[in-house]
């Protein structure tokens, strides 16, 4: 697992404004006047670190982040049964090897894709890079995805530990656009995470976006491929000081 040395380089993180509103972003137009308060309203240009050099020091429990060699064999990333009757299985085994979970469930996929001239062309599956600092659940909503996902196993899985990853690679060539950039999780405090509600019609959901702060650290690994991928802690219900919610 290695890759050609980079510079590291300066990029343009979204952060978000702690206004003492709740942050939201709606699915929906609702009925009645309402007052929007979205993510990302807080550009900064922040050093985003090369993470090769360091690649294997990494740790998914305290930056939040790590990276592996990864089989790529597969290329059927058009064919979204398959995706779930064949590749799912070689995912389930990296985040077992790597996490050392003795249970992993798959609940969804994204094939990430540039944002389509017609926004109606997007599909729950083919969507383009979220570009706000964020992380995809809460302490709140992790627990309750949970629940959704096995409400007859939920509470007894969270008398034990319980934690969420995300596999992200690429599918078949090197990355050369909207490579993935890391914030360290150690470089960050509690209070940098603001809950933000994602409103549907039909519920609301809630993520964490991060306010800025200079302390934090970013890290990418430039010209990755299909021989490599990341594991991305985010949720974790264990409370002993590693990485629980870390933001990318």
């Amino acid at each position: 697992m290695t890759a050609a040395a980079h510079a590291s380089v300066h990029a343009t993180m979204n952060y978000s404004a702690d206004n003492g509103r709740r942050l939201d972003t709606y699915f929906y137009k609702p009925d009645a006047p309402f007052e929007p308060n979205p993510p990302g309203t807080e550009a900064r240009e922040v050093l985003v670190h090369d993470g090769w050099p360091k690649a294997s020091a990494f740790s998914v429990d305290r930056e939040g982040f790590e990276l592996h060699d990864f089989a790529p064999g597969y290329t059927r990333f058009d064919d979204d049964a398959a995706i779930q009757s064949a590749f799912y299985a070689q995912i389930v085994a990296y985040v077992k090897a790597h996490s050392g979970a003795r249970r992993v469930v798959v609940f969804d996929h994204t094939i990430r894709k540039r944002l389509p001239a017609d926004l109606s062309a997007q599909t729950t599956v083919q969507r383009p890079a979220v570009l706000v600092v964020h992380s995809d659940y809460t302490e709140l909503s992790g627990p309750q995805r949970l629940r959704d996902l096995l409400p007859d196993e939920a509470d007894t899985l969270l008398g034990r530990r319980v934690a969420f990853y995300n596999v992200w690679k690429p599918l078949t060539q090197q990355v050369e656009e909207l490579p993935l950039a890391m914030c360290d999780a150690s470089t960050q405090v509690p209070e940098d995470l603001l809950p933000m509600d994602l409103k549907y019609r039909e519920r609301t959901g809630e993520i964490y976006v991060m306010r800025a702060n200079p302390a934090h650290r970013w890290n990418y690994f430039p010209g990755m491929d299909a021989s490599q991928a990341l594991l991305l802690k985010t949720y974790d219900s264990e409370t002993d000081g590693r990485a629980r919610c870390p933001p990318a």
